[in-house]
């Protein structure tokens, strides 16, 4: 299967692509209304402009470095998945997408490093709880707010993870424990960006340790903004080896016109070569 990454509606209807997801907030914390067409999707704890507007909801380090987009790595800004209100409130975003599509997207789920987060209400709750170790007590966190948000959604559970499938690192990184998590998600989206697909040996490995990590089925989303149609082509060959879909972002357009390369090029007895080729 192939589907769209979006943010305009319209292009859920085309009728190259087989799913197709909706944006619904992202990490600038820019909102939409749900739609029925398409899979609607939640930036949940990236949120630069809740960080901006309350920089008490941004997670620090033990050394006092705020997780904001001016911080080396991140291209935008954190909110700590600690705070309740801010939790209560993506919920309700759950809920207002789940009663008009059954079927919701959580993107953006997990601390932003391992560094993360040593501010007040991480610590006072680390010290309430039972664990001795950090790492732990943030797998829980996050596994405590999937679990929530996946008893809100009656049709399918999308989860985006990082695309890094090396054993321990997403847990260490964003406190995402896989195994935890695979009991509240039934399908997982890895997006493996390239500006340029020029090469696509990366691609294939990482999906490759994805299809070993998961014990759940998983899509590939490529990233589809002014990239060469022969270079995605390819690209989501080698991503159709291992996921479940194919998934393009952000440029409907031009994954339109890669879906029909794909099946022209899959049709016996025709080329598409210069006319004297023919």
């Amino acid at each position: 299967m192939y589907g769209v990454v979006t943010r305009n509606e319209e292009e859920l209807a085309w009728s190259e692509f087989d799913r197709g997801f909706y944006e619904v907030k992202d990490v600038t914390g820019r909102a939409a209304e749900p739609v029925a067409e398409g899979v609607n999707m939640i930036s949940c704890f990236g949120d630069t402009a809740a960080g901006e507007a309350d920089s008490d909801l941004v997670p620090v380090s033990e050394d006092g470095d705020l997780a904001t987009r001016e911080r080396t790595y991140f291209d935008w800004g954190y909110v700590c998945p600690s705070r309740e209100k801010y939790r209560e409130g993506l919920l309700e975003i759950v809920e207002d997408c789940a009663a008009v599509n059954p079927d919701v997207r959580l993107d953006d789920v997990g601390f932003p490093r391992p560094e993360y987060c040593y501010c007040e209400v991480c610590n006072e709750r680390f010290a309430e709880s039972d664990y001795d170790d950090r790492f732990a007590w943030r797998a829980e966190v996050i596994t405590d707010f999937v679990a929530e948000a996946a008893d809100r959604i009656p049709g399918t559970t999308y989860f985006t993870l990082y695309p890094d499938p090396y054993p321990g690192h997403l847990y260490e990184r964003a406190g995402l424990d896989l195994g935890a998590l695979a009991e509240h998600v039934d399908e997982f989206v890895v997006p493996l960006y390239d500006m340029a697909y020029e090469t696509t040996y990366w691609l294939e490995t990482i999906a490759s340790g994805f299809e070993d990590a998961l014990d759940r089925p998983f899509s590939v989303e490529l990233y589809a903004v002014d990239v060469d149609i022969d270079n995605l082509v390819h690209a989501a060959k080698v991503a159709d080896e291992y996921g479940e879909s194919v998934l393009f972002g952000y440029d409907a357009s031009n994954a339109q016109a890669t879906l029909r390369r794909m099946r022209a090029d899959a049709k016996d007895g025709v080329s598409y070569g210069t006319e004297g080729n023919q």
